[in-house]
């Protein structure tokens, strides 16, 4: 079997069994089983497949229909140009968290602060993929990350590592706010991707996000549950006129501005996602 006639096969099991990508999915995994990359694989195509390649191949195959995501089965996922390990502990980065990248960024390069002495906070880091990208467009600021679960935390220090170098940001274990040194007063932009799914809506999901941590996944019975939260102690952990981003799903978003808005929020901004749904909304305290 050629490398292009496996492609296709491979496209074709997965198509069968609605894999969304399938064609992406197949050539993703055959990379993977010859150490390849995907652009390589078109201009080898003709080339003989081994039978243990070809075993290696359905195994993976197996797995994806089965319902295990892409990125899980390869152990790693690209966000904002970077390459990030991910595995079972951490959820997928996914290209419409960029916006909550790009917000944080859009207010960075308006902020007239001594020494761009710029202090961020990233609550429900998980990979690290916000703290990280933040970190490595601007390496001035000072970054610091929450994560809950201390094996999530471990997989942000380590994508931290490899991408930026040691000790480039401040990983704190722990529950949102309660995790953060005591000697750090106020953060001068808050950035969360929390948990925001319904509790009841999780088990609607597809396999592959089913198979996510539910810690990552699940807030609450209205899905707000970990977005209160935030709010409200927000304005405590802000300097005069800190900003605050939230990525949520689109149908939230009057209910999180409300929230905003009742906490003393002002100047309130939605940005849009690549599909055009309103997905990260933020607003700046003003004592």
């Amino acid at each position: 079997m050629t490398i292009r006639e496996a492609t296709a096969q491979g496209a074709a099991r997965l198509k069968a069994a609605g894999i969304e990508t399938p064609s992406l999915d197949a050539s993703l995994l055959l990379a993977h089983v010859l150490d390849t990359g995907r652009e390589a694989l078109a201009a080898k195509g003709e080339e003989e497949l081994s039978q243990e390649a070809i075993a290696a191949l359905r195994a993976l195959l197996d797995r994806r229909i089965n319902g295990e995501c892409a990125a899980y089965i390869l152990g790693k996922k690209e966000f904002f140009g970077l390459e990030f390990l991910v595995n079972p502990h951490v959820l997928v980065p996914r290209p419409d968290t960029e916006i909550l990248v790009e917000a944080a960024l859009e207010i960075i390069k308006k902020e007239k602060i001594a020494d761009n002495k710029i202090r961020i906070l990233d609550l429900c880091t998980g990979s690290g993929a916000v703290a990280v990208s933040l970190k490595h467009e601007m390496p001035q600021i000072e970054v610091y990350a929450t994560d809950i679960s201390a094996e999530a935390l471990q997989t942000a220090k380590t994508n931290a590592a490899r991408l930026l170098g040691e000790n480039q940001i401040h990983f704190c274990p722990g529950d949102l706010y309660n995790a953060l040194p005591a000697s750090i007063s106020s953060y001068n932009i808050i950035v969360s991707n929390p948990p925001y799914i319904p509790t009841d809506e999780i088990k609607t999901l597809s396999a592959e996000v089913q198979n996510e941590p539910r810690l990552a996944l699940d807030g609450g019975k209205d899905g707000l549950e970990i977005i209160k939260r935030i709010v409200e102690k927000a304005p405590e952990n802000l300097t005069q006129g800190g900003a605050l981003l939230l990525e949520a799903a689109p149908y939230q978003m009057e209910e999180i501005k409300r929230l905003l808005e009742n906490r003393g929020f002002k100047d309130i901004k939605l940005y849009k996602d690549l599909s055009g749904q309103k997905r990260v909304i933020g607003g700046r305290y003003e004592n």
